[in-house]
């Protein structure tokens, strides 16, 4: 993993690992069903609370169905459906039936309100939705064709079943071509600047990223692993690293539509999950919640949990081995820039070092990765703090539509920045000192402090304003607005609080409120958060 110099002096960091084939010609649902004969009668998907099931079977049957049908609808290569859905049974269906049939899969939040799921719409150029009976209200006045899931008719809208029914009707249209280089998935991310772009992945893109990621799975773990899928589907690491990586290998993933602490548990042990991919908040609700004591946890079948997302403040890792000791914790690092995952935890059993505790693992195959001062460019050596930057063929086409935000983040070499402060050691693990981002990340959920402070701006009585995370034990980050008011205003905390949440999803909310003289901000007009933010701990500790 030496840091090899090529000719300008660049340190350019690689895998300690030898580099792992990548096919060609596939799209990505063949890649991830491939070798599917075998397993049809096992259960790709079941839902943790109602128990219905899919098998691989149905998985294989549906998405030809569903992908038929689209094609008879009119959809065409490269155009977009939007979906609107919590994590169900059939949502690896309905992802992996929009790429067989050329399309993108654009997977949007369903807690989102309408006016949030209309911009996705809109800045996709989106072809049509599927949702459900419970979100069909929200979809309904997009003026797009809605396919909804479920038993019930609605008026207006195409039933699931009837659609799959008229896929099997339809004959063999003469469908394009679809190529590796063809996009497949359009996910939505603030990116390292804010406001909500679309990353634009292709086929390519997904199968690389599942090549590098599933490098060490053994041919013993096919058909064997349960993951919990709880991570929202509509999210890359929830469709590619759970859903793609868990049908690649045949396991099966229980999919949970909502945190509950007792239904969680519950699932680990009912289902024998073996592999958690979580978020902070719930090691802290598993260590410090009485809860966890109704159950008997020597029933747990649980390996390993997987966190990404947000940083792990290492006493809380301490208190978590301490109370689940055979569980090992990965601490993962991904950007929906870069396809999900980028940097992982290996197994020892494997002849693979496992990273150390509290670094984001080593380079994975095939990727490069370097490490460059923010002010001059140049790339660091090891045990040096920079920028990290990645480069493979994981790497996003761009945003859509947004090419001045792409060339920001894509340089003219490939290389992918960031925006987070890290650096690598003597021994190839990679460490997360800082972000240059200014998300806010509140229980794992990116929140852009730009977002905001543009709703905030429309108050009248708001002369200026700041959003700044603060820590917090219990959600990672929580934003705080720094509010600038005007001299006549009579507004309180409360109000601007409840002006807030009446624009944003629940997660995006402001959780406090602080009023100030002034916002600080640099000669180039960018608004310094860091010392509002210390100016508010250093109060907050008197």
């Amino acid at each position: 993993m030496e840091g090899t110099k090529q000719g300008d002096n660049e340190y350019i960091f690689r895998s300690l690992y030898p580099s792992v084939p990548i096919p060609e010609k596939l799209t990505l649902p063949e890649f991830v069903l491939q070798g599917v004969e075998e397993y049809t009668e096992n259960v790709a998907f079941v839902e943790a609370v109602t128990g219905k099931a899919v098998t691989y079977g149905d998985v294989v049957r549906d998405t030809k169905r569903l992908a038929k049908a689209l094609t008879s609808l009119g959809l065409r290569k490269g155009q977009v459906m939007v979906v609107v859905l919590p994590n169900v049974a059939e949502y690896g269906i309905i992802a992996l039936g929009i790429m067989s049939a050329g399309g993108v899969f654009s997977g949007a939040n369903p807690t989102a309100l309408v006016s949030e799921i209309k911009k996705q719409v809109e800045s996709s150029g989106a072809k049509g939705i599927i949702t459900d009976a419970t979100n069909y209200e929200k979809v309904k006045t997009l003026g797009l064709p809605v396919i909804v899931l479920g038993e019930e008719k609605i008026e207006g809208a195409v039933n699931w079943k009837d659609l799959l029914e008229a896929g099997d009707r339809s004959g063999d249209n003469d469908k394009e071509e679809i190529l590796q280089t063809d996009l497949c998935a359009l996910p939505f991310s603030s990116g390292t600047t804010g406001l909500q772009k679309g990353v634009m992945l292709t086929h390519r893109n997904l199968i690389a990223n599942l090549c590098s990621t599933l490098f060490s799975v053994r041919s013993e773990m096919i058909g064997q692993i349960v993951t919990l899928g709880l991570i929202p589907f509509f999210h890359i690491y929830g469709i590619v690293g759970i859903c793609c990586a868990t049908m690649k290998n045949k396991g099966k993933v229980v999919a949970m539509s909502r945190y509950d602490l007792r239904i969680f548990l519950n699932a680990l042990i009912a289902h024998q999950v073996s592999f958690a991919p979580i978020v902070p908040p719930i090691i802290l609700n598993l260590v410090k919640n009485p809860i966890v004591d109704e159950f008997d946890l020597s029933k747990l079948k649980l390996q390993s949990v997987m966190t990404a997302a947000a940083p792990l403040a290492p006493e809380l890792l301490t208190a978590f081995e301490a109370k689940f000791p055979n569980v090992q914790v990965q601490e993962a690092y991904g950007l929906t820039e870069h396809s999900c995952i980028t940097l992982t935890h290996g197994d020892p059993a494997k002849g693979q070092g496992i990273a150390k505790r509290n670094s984001i693992g080593f380079i994975l195959p095939n990727l490069e990765v370097k490490f460059i001062d923010p002010e001059t460019g140049r790339s660091l050596p090891k045990n040096t703090s920079g920028e990290l930057c990645v480069r493979s063929q994981c790497v996003m086409q761009g945003y859509f539509m947004n090419k001045e935000e792409t060339e920001k983040t894509i340089d003219e070499q490939g290389w992918l920045h960031t925006g987070d402060i890290g650096y690598i050691d003597d021994d190839g693990d990679i460490f997360i000192v800082d972000r240059i981002k200014e998300l806010i990340k509140y229980k794992g959920f990116q929140v852009a402090p730009a977002e905001l402070e543009a709703i905030l701006l429309t108050h009248p009585s708001v002369e200026d304003v700041a959003v700044v995370p603060l820590p917090d034990e219990e959600a990672g980050e929580i934003p705080a607005a720094c509010v600038v008011i005007n001299p006549k205003a009579t507004e309180k905390e409360e109000d601007i609080l409840n002006f807030v949440a009446a624009n944003v999803a629940h997660y995006k909310k402001v959780r406090a409120v602080h009023f100030v003289d002034s916002i600080p901000k640099s000669l180039s007009g960018k608004i310094m958060r860091r010392l509002l933010r210390d100016k508010i701990l250093s109060i907050n500790k008197k």
